[in-house]
């Protein structure tokens, strides 16, 4: 009986070599803003171009310029994974953190400018104060009258208490969701969207004792009835915090006078926690 012919092996080491040929190292053009607010001067795009992989995040393609082609590029960034906040800026027109946005979601020509609405210190870095003093406004900590439990444990509450405020829990400051917002581009003394989230994590808050202080804080000018509902801060948010809809409850709460419509439940055992 005859030897059966050998099939021809598959090159897959070719293959997989020639995909990411086809993949990899792409040229990227960064068109940025640049500006210095010492030195003066208008506001000018400049370009660069950069090698990057399409699961490089666009922080990756800025560090890229700064370390080996512009040193005078500025930015802000610390932890790099989406957690700090720090880099939020325009990317091709849409509020983004620069660390989680990769090559690949942006093309090959990447618009790179600072948020919108406030001050612009050099570059991508813009004065951040009157958005942490808004924050500030809003009382974010919390307050309460209570003693301390007598044993010593930290104040318990039920799961549900504490799921009614756990999706504004998820804020980090970045700042994204305010400078989407037109109202706050037509009037910089409203609070924003982060403070009224920031307010909304306290007031809702089983064991807190200063909510209708913050309500009251609130129910202004330039307070929640400032929103029109235009759903630009939820979209914004890098960590999908339901704001549109956190802002509606603060001004129900507002309506109701009181954020408690219901009596809140303690709970002790196994199905409490801090």
């Amino acid at each position: 009986m005859a030897a059966p012919t050998p099939r021809p092996r598959r090159d897959t080491m070719g293959a997989a070599a020639t995909r990411a040929a086809n993949t990899f190292n792409q040229r990227i053009t960064l068109r940025i803003l640049r500006y210095d607010a010492e030195t003066g001067g208008k506001p000018e795009y400049r370009e660069y171009t950069v090698d990057a992989d399409p699961t490089d995040r666009v922080l990756d393609a800025l560090n890229t310029v700064k370390w080996y082609q512009d040193g005078t590029l500025t930015y802000r960034r610390s932890c790099a994974h989406g957690i700090c906040g720090s880099d939020a800026m325009r990317i091709n027109g849409v509020n983004r953190l620069a660390c989680k946005v990769l090559i690949r979601d942006v093309g090959n020509h990447v618009t790179i400018e600072p948020l919108m609405g406030f001050r612009v210190l050099k570059d991508l870095v813009v004065d951040m104060e009157p958005f942490f003093a808004q924050y500030r406004s809003v009382l974010p900590f919390l307050v309460s009258d209570a003693a301390v439990p007598p044993d010593g444990r930290e104040r318990i509450q039920s799961v549900d208490d504490r799921e009614r405020f756990d999706d504004t829990t998820k804020c980090i400051l970045c700042a994204a969701c305010t400078t989407s917002c037109p109202s706050f581009w037509a009037d910089e003394n409203f609070v924003g969207p982060a403070a009224i989230v920031n307010a909304h994590r306290f007031i809702f808050d089983s064991r807190d004792d200063a909510a209708d202080e913050r309500l009251e804080i609130l129910n202004d000018r330039e307070g929640v009835w400032r929103c029109r509902t235009i759903f630009n801060c939820t979209e914004a948010c890098p960590r999908e915090i339901r704001i549109t809809k956190a802002i509606g409850e603060v001004k129900k709460a507002i309506l109701k006078g009181s954020a408690r419509a219901e009596p809140i439940r303690h709970v002790t055992g196994a199905h409490a926690h801090g």
